[in-house]
């Protein structure tokens, strides 16, 4: 059985997250401010050995990595993509004003933004009805975003195993939707800061949450990491 540590990242704040703009698959580029968040998050972990870095496919998250490894000075160590990874894909909606979105996703309830409309629905039903309202019908459901999260677990685990300690680059809401399936209890209302560090461990098919959106930024690395 593999048993390993995942080490998940949200990259630095980019443009979209300042202006509050549906970023899926679309993408912007890191703010100063978020290129100098991902340098010390690389600075925090300089002492953690990772075997491996990943990121998303999309180039918020492979900026990220890259100024995480080089403060870390872990440039030599291995380096991959991972499309699974990406944030949730939110069809027509991308680009578009957050709190005009969940306005429109979350009618029902009155709300403005998802955080709002976390008080009333799981964050798996969120895809299902912005999927529903979308005019075009290709933003991602339920189903088919955890089809491709599935894959990507189960790409880490066919290549780590050891207690290696494998970092990954990834998005607010994967965060977010990750910790609610494996670790219900966490109130992921508010979700994880650009730049903190979420920790899931792998052991077999049993994934545990060990720690949940640390900010490395301002605060010390705890024992767990």
């Amino acid at each position: 059985m593999a048993q390993f540590s995942i080490y998940f990242v949200r990259h630095g704040q980019t443009f979209f997250n300042l202006y509050n703009r549906m970023q899926g698959w679309s993408d912007s580029p890191l703010t100063e401010y978020g290129q100098a968040t991902a340098t010390k998050v690389g600075q925090a972990l300089a002492n953690t050995a990772f075997d491996y870095y990943y990121s998303s496919d999309s180039k918020r998250a492979i900026d990220t990595a890259q100024l995480i490894r080089q403060a870390a000075g872990a440039t030599a160590q291995p380096f991959k993509t991972l499309m699974n990874f990406r944030e949730v894909f939110y069809g027509y909606f991308e680009g578009d004003d957050s709190s005009r979105t969940w306005s429109l996703v979350g009618r029902q309830y009155g709300v403005t933004s998802m955080h709002e409309l976390l008080e009333h629905v799981p964050i798996d039903q969120t895809r299902d009805l912005m999927r529903e309202i979308d005019p075009w019908h290709e933003a991602e459901d339920n189903s088919m975003y955890w089809e491709r999260i599935n894959q990507g677990f189960d790409y880490l685990k066919a290549h780590h195993d050891h207690h290696q300690k494998v970092l990954v680059v990834t998005h607010g809401t994967t965060i977010r939707s990750m910790v609610a399936h494996f670790a219900p209890e966490i109130d992921i209302t508010n979700g994880p800061k650009n730049g903190s560090v979420t920790r899931i461990d792998i052991n077999g098919d049993q994934i545990r949450v060990v720690d949940y959106a640390q900010d490395l930024a301002d605060v010390k690395v705890n024992q767990h990491l």
